[in-house]
């Protein structure tokens, strides 16, 4: 049973009614400077921030969207924590429609394994059945084959997410890369800032070498560039975010930069506030 929001972590803001919907309110709209940048050294940013939504991992759906309306984010990606994948395709299509009714973008799913092939069937199913654009998957290699087909047969993209060190499918955006470079363009990469950088690699030189293939962000700091890193918040560890963002921009990149933050699990908006705070901070002064 998912914990129940017990804490005054957010409460207070909803006590009266919320603003969403699926909490029995009504929708809202982040105001524009929430959601976009100002010109980066002559380049206007082309991609906005969003939500991982294992970031609230140990919430319900509702309360993930009252969190992420609160940090002044509308794009999200959906977690099956929040989605399950063996729901219903009606019941998909009517949750997400309450979403997008909410004023959300829910432009995705993932992180999603496929391990079988019908595992590969079911997570282009669920992502065509909630109007996804993106698919955050781990494709077994052996399914690749398979998933070049799926993504033509759904005019869906996969994006796929390295791991880091430990990740014997795809440790780094290289790894990727690697085995996508020959298959349908909209299979892709997800770059997880993090944990490239635990793996040694350099997110922001990543970027610029695999732009072609970049079709999703998860941002996040940790504190070592080696497997022994953890989650913490972004600014306090050693990723260079900066260089990051202006590697993004330098490529126009025009996706989106979703924030997973995997750290304090049962009170984690602090933590993805100030996260967000930073990220605005530096794209404002690049």
């Amino acid at each position: 049973m998912r914990k129940k929001i017990s804490r005054r972590l957010f409460l207070r803001s909803a006590a009266g009614g919320s603003a969403l919907p699926l909490l029995g309110g009504r929708p809202w709209a982040a105001p524009a400077s929430a959601l976009r940048f100002p010109q980066v050294n002559g380049l206007k940013p082309q991609f906005e921030l969003g939500m991982a939504s294992y970031t609230f991992r140990a919430f319900s759906r509702g309360q993930a969207l009252e969190m992420t309306r609160r940090l002044g984010l509308r794009r999200l990606a959906f977690k099956d924590f929040h989605l399950p994948l063996e729901t219903k395709t009606e019941e998909i299509r009517k949750i997400a429609a309450k979403v997008r009714e909410a004023g959300f973008v829910l432009y995705g799913g993932g992180v999603i394994y496929m391990r079988t092939q019908d595992e590969a069937r079911r997570a282009f199913a669920y992502a065509k059945a909630a109007g996804m654009s993106v698919i955050i998957g781990v494709p077994n290699h052996d399914l690749l084959p398979l998933v070049d087909e799926l993504v033509a047969e759904n005019d869906l993209r996969l994006a796929i997410h390295n791991h880091g060190p430990g990740d014997k499918l795809f440790p780094t955006p290289e790894s990727v890369f690697d085995r996508v470079r020959n298959l349908d363009r909209r299979i892709g990469l997800c770059l997880d800032v993090g944990h490239t950088a635990r793996a040694g690699a350099d997110p922001a030189a990543d970027v610029e070498r695999f732009a072609g293939r970049l079709l999703d962000v998860h941002v996040k700091d940790v504190t070592a560039r080696t497997a022994e890193g953890v989650t913490v918040e972004i600014g306090r560890g050693v990723a260079d975010i900066p260089g990051f963002l202006r590697s993004l921009v330098k490529v126009g990149y025009a996706g989106t930069v979703s924030l997973e933050y995997e750290k304090d699990e049962e009170d984690p908006l602090p933590g993805a506030a100030e996260s967000i705070g930073y990220l605005r901070g530096v794209l404002a002064v690049l």
